[in-house]
């Protein structure tokens, strides 16, 4: 709905059945093609009367097929978290193997003022 009263009008595709309309009725009705609902347009001042909403399309079928998409959710949702689980209790040595990797390149690194580009010249 707020797609479709953004504009005065619905955007491209009204504006030939506005001009039609014109000379005809002092309403009209409009298609809207992004969201498929019906708004109802004034012709001689171009605004929108009314809005019908398009029906809602119905997401399962039955009861049955919506609890059965609230169990495989419900399964999918306790699968990430027992993922995430393993690697909150991998995450300590994998830091601590990081931190040492880290340390072993400080030691190797040479000593002194590091080289900037501009020293290079």
């Amino acid at each position: 709905m707020a797609e479709c009263l953004q504009y005065s009008i619905c955007p491209a595709s009204a504006y030939n059945a506005f001009e039609m309309a014109k000379t005809k009725n002092s309403t009209f009705e409009v298609t809207c093609p992004d969201c498929s609902a019906i708004l109802k347009i004034d012709a001689t001042t171009g605004l929108v009367v009314s809005h019908t909403p398009a029906p809602r399309k119905r997401t399962f079928e039955d009861l049955e097929m919506a609890a059965k998409a609230m169990r495989e959710q419900e399964e999918r949702t306790e699968s990430i978290f027992r993922q995430s689980m393993g690697a909150e209790k991998n995450r300590a040595d994998l830091l601590e193997k990081k931190f040492a990797e880290a340390l072993k390149n400080a030691k190797d690194a040479p000593e002194g003022k590091p080289l900037r580009e501009f020293d290079l010249d």
